[in-house]
C-alpha cells in the first residue's frame, strides 16, 4: 500500500506553466513505474506521461515536448512540468504507482482558461 497526495494544481492563462507534485507514503523505488493520468468529466482517464525506475520516461503525444515528468527516489516524489498550457489540458490530473497493483491518488485540479 501506498498513499500518494497531488499538489500543484489551480487556475492558469494559455501558455502558462504549472509544475505537479506527488507525495508518497513510502519509498517509490520498488514500484515499477510511476506517472500522471487525467481525466475530464464524462471521458475515460487518459495516460499523461509515465517514468520507470530506470529513469525512461514516455508521453503521450498531446503533450510530448510540452510536459516533463521526473521523480526523486530520495524524497519519494513525482512531479510534472507542464509548460505551453493548453485550454485542452484542463483536467484533473492523477499521480500513480504501478506495482503488482496500481495506486492512485485523488488527483488536482488544473483549469487552463483565459
Amino acid at each position: 500500500q501506498v498513499r500518494l497526495v497531488e499538489s500543484g494544481g489551480g487556475l492558469v492563462q494559455p501558455g502558462g506553466s504549472l509544475r505537479l507534485s506527488c507525495a508518497a507514503s513510502r519509498t517509490i523505488f520498488s514500484f515499477n513505474a510511476m506517472g500522471w493520468h487525467r481525466q475530464v468529466p464524462g471521458k475515460q482517464r487518459e495516460l499523461v506521461a509515465t517514468i520507470i525506475s530506470g529513469g525512461t520516461t514516455n508521453y503521450a503525444d498531446s503533450v510530448k515536448g510540452r510536459f516533463t515528468i521526473s521523480r526523486d527516489n530520495a524524497k519519494n516524489m513525482v512531479y510534472l512540468q507542464m509548460n505551453n498550457l493548453k485550454p485542452e489540458d484542463t483536467a484533473v490530473y492523477y499521480c500513480v504507482a504501478y506495482g503488482t497493483n496500481a495506486y492512485w491518488g485523488q488527483g488536482t485540479q488544473v483549469t487552463v482558461s483565459s
